[in-house]
């Protein structure tokens, strides 16, 4: 990766933006694999999918770090908000799956 700065043009840029944009899929798989292994614990621990707490936790925590890093910390609210969404729907999908399945 280069610097932003660095690029000398548009093609140089955008595959800058192509490699970035593999990277935030890959860790957004990796996390994916992570909500998957949520939703196998919190049942044992009594847990639902939603809890509130934990989402006012990790969207404060991400806007913080998105102000230490120069983003928007509205753009990165907004973005966690959708991601957190997505997550919660996927876990009660799987929690639902194994209840039925007992």
């Amino acid at each position: 990766m280069i610097p932003p700065e660095a690029c000398q043009d548009m093609t140089e840029l955008r595959v800058q933006i192509d490699a970035l944009d593999r990277e935030l899929v890959a860790l957004l798989a990796r996390r994916a694999g992570y909500i998957d292994r949520a939703a196998e614990l919190k049942p044992g621990e009594g847990l639902p999918a939603r809890i509130g707490s934990r989402i006012d936790d990790v969207i404060a925590k991400v806007r913080a770090r998105a102000g230490e890093e120069g983003l928007d910390p509205d753009l990165a609210e907004a973005l966690w908000h959708e991601l957190i969404e997505w997550a919660i729907r996927r876990e009660e999908a799987a929690m639902a799956s194994r209840k039925d399945n007992r």
